[in-house]
């Protein structure tokens, strides 16, 4: 994403580096797969949903539930400040740490969110979520039956990596792997009808 401290944190757009990363996605096999894209209506998650989207011609559907934690309350902090808060975010689920969105509420959503995708789109094959790291790993948590923790969020490195599940079962069928194919995280993958891929950006 580009950061602008001028701008307001969902409007900031997707990186060259992010659409890079999207691209080079496309040529993974699982990719042909996708029938639906789904994403926030944050403009960097709106950028990766539609490139996907556009290149294999399916439809990309936006669900403004799908945001990330709402950090409105500080808007843009400098990176130390913000790992700090986000430490605390994490570390105290069930308090509003400086006016954020608390963990357990910001969990509760994109449970929600998710599951309202699923019931929308059905047996319609496998899908893929454009999603935010923060609540992203609050969906791994809760896909791993695990206490909210920020030990399982996505690796260092901004961003670009993604976790998939199958859609019936909620079953987690890998953790965190970069959508560039520059390595893999966490377990073995697998492929086929139903599955979702959630990609935070």
């Amino acid at each position: 994403m580009l950061i602008d401290p001028a701008v307001p944190v969902p409007r900031w757009p997707l990186a060259e580096r992010g659409r890079r990363r999207m691209h080079a996605m496309l040529a993974k096999p699982w990719v042909a797969g996708l029938r639906a894209v789904w994403s926030s209506e944050e403009q960097k998650a709106m950028d990766g949903a539609a490139i996907l989207a556009k290149a294999l011609g399916i439809p990309h559907h936006v669900l403004a539930a799908l945001h990330e934690n709402d950090r409105s309350a500080t808007g843009y902090l400098p990176k130390a400040e913000f790992e700090e808060t986000a430490d605390r975010f994490f570390a105290e689920p069930e308090t509003s740490v400086r006016g954020w969105e608390r963990a357990t509420d910001a969990q509760a959503r994109i449970i929600h969110a998710v599951d309202t995708i699923l019931e929308r789109h059905g047996d319609g094959g496998d899908l893929a979520i454009v999603g935010h790291g923060g609540v992203g790993t609050l969906l791994l948590c809760h896909l791993m039956h695990c206490p909210i923790d920020r030990r399982f969020d996505q690796p260092p490195g901004q961003g670009g990596y993604y976790f998939a599940f199958e859609a019936k079962s909620r079953a987690l069928l890998h953790g965190w792997r970069l959508i560039d194919g520059l390595g893999a995280v966490s377990g073995p993958g697998h492929d086929g009808l139903g599955f979702v891929r959630a990609i935070l950006q």
